[in-house]
């Protein structure tokens, strides 16, 4: 066993404490440590798209059967689908057992709409059809320099996989190239990963010493219901599919430590996609799934943001003393199964998605939103984080479903 200070997650964590320590008794100074944070999500999200194109051309053009692409993508959007419901009705039941709105007493004239008008108006521009089309870039290149969206990335690497495989031997210079290539742009991120320590004691510095931890008092309680609803739909609901897949969700979250930590300090999932892949294709899940399941999880199976969206609508109702009948929580309920869909990525899509799904409430103000704004940022962690385990448990299910997961690979790595 390696010393602890050789441990990536050590020195992520003890990044994550000194700079929460410095944002609390210098918060003037440790703002301007923000550039740690943006510098080192800047260098990942730099590298996500080659490695995204990379793996998934090598996947399909490997695997030479287009129709197994087809059926592992089918089979990923049934299991998103299912277990993003499950998430919402999650939210939807702790927000009615606990209820942390009640008592808050708002009155709705004192909301400041200003300050969500933004969202509210993004919302109003969201579409199906405009989600659909942007998956489709204006150029080749624009997947990689434009909006940085994964969706666009996966799709042009479908079709040159599928291409590419249709070339047979005669594309077998072009997929060697692939490979070579992949290899250099993982040993840089390999790189860009020693400086993890870095991003994250910064972004955590900013964080703490831009809001202050006394702000987070008068909504402790949504807070502490969000993290506690997090941490009991990843030990019953994903404990349960690992269970039937045959592994413990708690030593997988435990495999993935290093990860997790990156994401906490950054509040950033897309800082450990690439690590996460990694770690899977190591744990024996095939490359062209992983390569295919992860980065469309990102889009489609944001376990986190579905609890959030469900428990911030409730807890707007609560705090206005907004009795919701229950045919309009089951059409919040409805209404966020899509728009949680709708606004990948776009900037603050949390708060977009929010406003587009508080709409078909009309007795729900979407200035609402104000009384959650000033806290969202403490809650990005976790939801990133759930995100982050929701998506690696669905490319382990998937890899099992498609009967390639390599379990001995499994249970040595989880139990090493």
């Amino acid at each position: 066993m390696k010393k602890l200070t050789h441990h990536l997650y050590f020195w992520v964590l003890m990044a994550i404490l000194a700079g929460g320590t410095y944002g609390f008794f210098d918060p003037q100074d440790a703002v301007k440590l923000k550039v740690l944070g943006d510098a080192f999500i800047g260098l990942v999200k730099m590298l996500i798209s080659p490695i995204i194109f990379c793996t998934v051309v090598l996947g399909i053009s490997g695997a030479g059967d287009i129709k197994k692409v087809g059926r592992v993508g089918g089979k990923a959007l049934i299991y998103f689908e299912v277990i993003s419901t499950f998430a919402l009705i999650f939210g939807l039941l702790v927000m009615n057992v606990i209820r942390p709105g009640d008592g808050f007493n708002v009155d709705p004239s004192t909301l400041d709409a200003k300050a969500v008008a933004v969202y509210a108006k993004a919302a109003g521009e969201q579409s199906t059809i405009d989600f659909l089309l942007h998956i489709i870039p204006k150029t080749f290149a624009d997947a990689f320099t434009g909006s940085g969206d994964l969706l666009q990335v996966l799709f042009i690497a479908i079709l040159f996989g599928y291409a590419l495989s249709k070339l047979g031997k005669s594309g077998a210079v072009v997929h060697d190239f692939i490979e070579q290539v992949s290899h250099v742009f993982f040993n840089i991120m390999n790189l860009v990963m020693k400086v993890a320590p870095l991003g994250a004691g910064g972004a955590m510095a900013f964080t703490i010493g831009k809001y202050g931890v006394a702000a987070l008092k008068p909504l402790m309680a949504l807070m502490g219901s969000f993290y506690l609803t997090c941490v009991l739909f990843v030990v019953i609901v994903l404990g349960a599919v690992g269970y039937v897949v045959g592994f413990s969700i708690f030593r997988f979250v435990a495999y993935i430590k290093d990860e997790l930590l990156t994401v906490l300090g950054t509040s950033s999932s897309e800082t450990a996609l690439v690590p996460l892949m990694r770690k899977l294709e190591e744990l024996g899940c095939p490359k062209a799934v992983v390569g295919l399941v992860v980065p469309a999880g990102y889009s489609f199976n944001l376990d986190g943001t579905n609890i959030y969206m469900t428990m911030a609508a409730l807890f707007v109702a609560q705090a206005l003393n907004i009795e919701l009948t229950l045919t309009q929580q089951l059409t919040i309920l409805a209404v966020a199964m899509l728009t949680s869909k709708g606004a990948s990525g776009v900037t603050g899509s949390g708060f977009i998605t929010l406003a587009a799904t508080l709409a078909v409430v009309p007795s729900i103000p979407v200035a609402g939103l104000a009384l959650i704004l000033g806290i969202d940022r403490f809650m990005s962690e976790a939801r990133a984080l759930t995100n982050l385990v929701g998506n690696g448990v669905a490319a382990i299910v998937v890899s099992s479903w498609e009967k390639e997961l390599d379990k001995d690979a499994l249970k040595a790595k989880l139990h090493s």
